[in-house]
């Protein structure tokens, strides 16, 4: 698979502190990679190396094969957590303005506009100053800068904030459709819910260091530990439990029973789990038996805390 960016052991400190120490990652072509990691792990300090308004001291970024160069800025769209509009100007100077520092003719900037604010439906925004618009009509304006001169690479920070929900799903279908055409999107968020809708890979910054990366799906069965959540069609739920608990030598601390209906988790090693059901069945009715799969937002808290305990 061809890679839109590779960092290679990218270092940058700042006097004593090290912001940055020796992270490698491989960004994909046309796949939205999640960028994560706690407050002040080092994310915003890569998003801006990626985009040459710093520089590494050691190590090296590649763009498409080749070492990045002030010319690729052309070929990045980067949506600051911060943004960045001019609240005296009026909606439509202000986004053809930026439209040509990214290189477009004024006439094709003028069409590319029209196209989105047709889409987005805030055609009567244009005369409108920007600190007569709310955060989250802003918000639409600084997405629609971001994309307009339709980078190969693009780099949400924080993209849903300030957004309902309903302009969030929006701004997400947004996200999608430009995967589908051919983008590459590194997206920078604490939403862990927005992790598992859109991303297919993510990495795990941490105190400046890289702690985990990969394709979410393989992440996610790395990190199973043999939990299941069954639900079961029983008389008498808790002397099942009781049985099942002295049988398999085990504890189960939560349950819940109503209408003769039990429900709860078990964590067993996998070679007992046939062993389980085959008793599960002969005790009962099995409406459900199911290995929960840990959500991207467990394997981050438990990633981290295991760094801090481990150091």
């Amino acid at each position: 698979m061809n890679k839109i960016l590779v960092a290679n052991e990218v270092t940058k400190r700042f006097g004593d502190y090290t912001a940055l120490n020796k992270v490698s990652l491989e960004i994909p072509e046309n796949s939205i990679y999640g960028l994560l990691g706690p407050n002040g792990a080092g994310k915003t300090t890569l998003i801006r190396i990626i985009n040459q308004i710093i520089y590494p001291d050691a190590g090296q970024v590649f763009f498409d094969g080749k070492p990045l160069e002030p010319q690729h800025i052309s070929m990045i769209g980067y949506l600051p957590e911060e943004r960045g509009l001019y609240k005296s100007m009026k909606v439509g100077e202000q986004v053809l303005y930026l439209a040509q520092l990214k290189g477009l003719h004024k006439n094709e900037a003028k069409k590319r506009l029209k196209f989105w604010f047709d889409k987005f439906e805030i055609g009567d925004w244009w005369n409108k100053k920007v600190q007569e618009l709310s955060k989250g009509m802003a918000q639409k304006i600084q997405f629609i800068v971001t994309v307009l001169h339709e980078p190969k690479l693009l780099i949400f920070d924080e993209p849903f904030s300030g957004f309902d929900p309903i302009n969030a799903n929006i701004i997400k279908e947004e996200i999608l459709l430009l995967r589908e055409k051919g983008a590459s999107i590194i997206f920078s968020t604490h939403r862990m819910e927005s992790v598992e809708e859109l991303c297919e890979y993510i990495a795990l910054i941490h105190e400046s260091n890289k702690i985990l990366d990969g394709k979410l799906s393989d992440i996610k069965k790395a990190y199973k530990n043999n939990i299941f959540n069954v639900g079961l069609q029983v008389e008498n739920g808790e002397a099942l439990l009781k049985e099942l608990m002295d049988k398999f030598k085990i504890t189960i601390p939560n349950f819940h029973e109503e209408e003769k209906q039990l429900d709860f988790n078990i964590q067993l090693p996998s070679p007992k789990t046939g062993e389980l059901l085959t008793y599960l069945s002969s005790k009962a009715n099995i409406n459900h038996f199911k290995e929960t799969v840990p959500s991207a937002n467990d394997i981050f808290i438990q990633t981290v805390q295991n760094k801090n305990i481990n150091g």
